[in-house]
């Protein structure tokens, strides 16, 4: 009998067991059109947090007494769509469960199951480099912040799936990189992926650190953070900056919300254009992007860490894991 993670009650802060519970998964034949996969890696990311209310967002929000869901890789093992063939390696977005049974579609969000092409890589590397924190990285930087060589990019989170991706992007394209993580570890392994410099937030007060090693400030600012660091960015931003907004994950489990900003009001002295994307905004362009970073990562040239929990039960403390700064680069589940 397959497995999974159910939704149960709305949290307010972080996310505990009273909020999810893994159970079993009914038998569910296949219509027309659809897949039964083997689910071998699961994602589990930031984003997931703001499904866990009832607001309105980009993404569905989870149903309580329902399935949750989000990005899996698998081997398809039964097959009612055409195209598809016992056998076949695919992406679809029916994670948090050992099985699923997908549409070949796409749905409403757009995203349906996708056939893997047959690049010499490891399954999991369709959920970072090569998928959604990959994507996310390559648009974020070049569409919405529109990066160019010579920028001064800095990046929160770099030692995360998306930021240490940028980061190596940034660098590919001729750009000074300067990232943001936490602790000397993951510091040293940003500066491993080619950053100019990278400030460790643990050791003291982020804008202090920013403008000791961005003396001339910045061009771009990678957002996956927001709080002290967006303020920081604010404080250094060089005129006609441009801020990606990717994520904000200092606030996500913050019940009361709301943050001050002391240098807000340099947006307007400095021009600073500040925008929130999300990859699917540049859906149209992700011929463009594998056909740059397919060969980037299949020559070494852009790495990734795998932070790896075993099983489907360790899927919820993975996620948890994302808050506390338990992953260096991509975490993923293993089942």
């Amino acid at each position: 009998m397959a497995r999974a993670w159910y939704f149960t009650a709305y949290p307010q802060g972080l996310p505990t067991l009273d909020h999810v519970a893994l159970r079993e998964l009914p038998d569910q034949p296949l219509a027309d059109g659809q897949v039964r996969v083997r689910n071998e890696y699961l994602s589990v990311d930031p984003y997931m947090r703001g499904r866990m209310t009832n607001l309105a967002s980009y993404v569905e929000g989870f149903a309580i007494g329902e399935p949750m869901t989000g990005g899996a890789v698998g081997e398809v093992v039964e097959s009612k769509a055409e195209g598809f063939a016992v056998g076949d390696k695919v992406m679809h977005m029916n994670g948090w469960r050992d099985e699923a049974v997908v549409d070949t579609q796409p749905g409403p969000g757009g995203m349906g199951t996708q056939k893997l092409p047959p690049m010499n890589v490891p399954i999991q590397t369709w959920l970072h480099n090569l998928g959604l924190t990959g994507a996310t990285a390559y648009f974020g930087l070049l569409k919405t912040a529109e990066a160019k060589p010579g920028d001064i990019v800095f990046v929160s989170a770099a030692a995360g799936a998306v930021g240490s991706a940028v980061v190596q992007i940034a660098k590919k394209k001729g750009m000074t990189v300067i990232g943001s993580a936490g602790g000397p570890d993951k510091c040293a392994w940003v500066k491993e992926l080619g950053a100019d410099a990278c400030i460790d937030y643990k050791a003291g007060p982020v804008l202090p650190q920013l403008a000791a090693v961005a003396p001339d400030g910045i061009d771009v600012y990678f957002d996956n953070v927001g709080g002290d660091h967006l303020d920081a960015a604010f404080a250094v931003a060089r005129n006609f900056a441009r801020f990606a907004i990717c994520g904000m994950i200092d606030r996500y489990n913050d019940a009361e919300g709301g943050v001050e900003f002391k240098y807000l009001i340099r947006t307007i002295p400095a021009r600073i254009r500040m925008q929130g994307f999300i990859f699917t905004d540049y859906a149209e362009h992700m011929v463009e992007f594998l056909g740059e970073m397919g060969p980037w990562v299949m020559n070494g040239d852009i790495k990734m860490r795998e932070t790896v929990h075993q099983g489907i039960g360790s899927a919820f403390d993975a996620f948890l894991g994302l808050f506390s700064g338990g992953n260096t680069g991509k975490m993923l589940v293993k089942l």
